[in-house]
């Protein structure tokens, strides 16, 4: 019983993880565009956006991160035979490229503080698929735990990375020809 219940909390934490690293890039993709709007504009939106952004950071993007990172931990205690696996190992790897984005999320966070943010909001935009693509990896390997799927997953990835960079370049021109950003 004990394994179900961190189970389901590891489950928890990693979507709320993932809901603030989701949102979080497009606080600052607003905040990158706001930027360019008249002066009284800008100046209210970014003082808005800088503190939904530091309230989502702080509030559930990192706490979040940490009770994940501790209940897959508490997890891998009572499962130490998952450390043997392949499937573990590639997984973990993709958790490290999770860490590191959050890590590349936290330099972006600390840049809004000083004022500035040096990422275009297309950069952003591209970005914020990078941890699609790392949610996709993790839940196929947790999910299939073979080879096969492995193989058939990182196909699926691939697919869907095209079809995301798609998406935003087809979003981007959309945008420019019907104007969105009027209301």
């Amino acid at each position: 019983m004990e394994y179900l219940y961190l189970k389901a909390l590891h489950i928890i934490f990693i979507t709320t993880w993932f809901a603030g690293l989701f949102y979080v890039i497009r606080l600052f993709i607003y905040y990158k565009e706001a930027e360019e709007k008249p002066e009284i504009e800008q100046q209210i939106l970014l003082k808005q956006y800088k503190l939904m952004i530091k309230r989502l950071w702080y509030i559930i993007t990192w706490p979040s991160a940490v009770l994940a990172t501790f209940f897959a931990v508490w997890l891998l205690i009572l499962q130490p035979t998952w450390l043997k696996m392949n499937w573990m190992h590639i997984k973990l790897t993709f958790v490290a490229a999770l860490f590191a984005y959050h890590w590349t999320c936290q330099i972006m966070y600390n840049q809004i503080e000083k004022g500035y943010l040096k990422y275009s909001s297309f950069a952003l935009r591209i970005w914020n698929e990078v941890a699609t693509i790392i949610l996709f990896a993790c839940v196929f390997l947790v999910v299939l735990k073979n080879s096969l799927g492995w193989i058939f997953g990182t196909l699926g990835i691939i697919g869907v990375s095209v079809l995301l960079m798609l998406g935003i370049k087809l979003y981007k021109n959309i945008r420019k020809k019907k104007s969105w950003d009027h209301n």
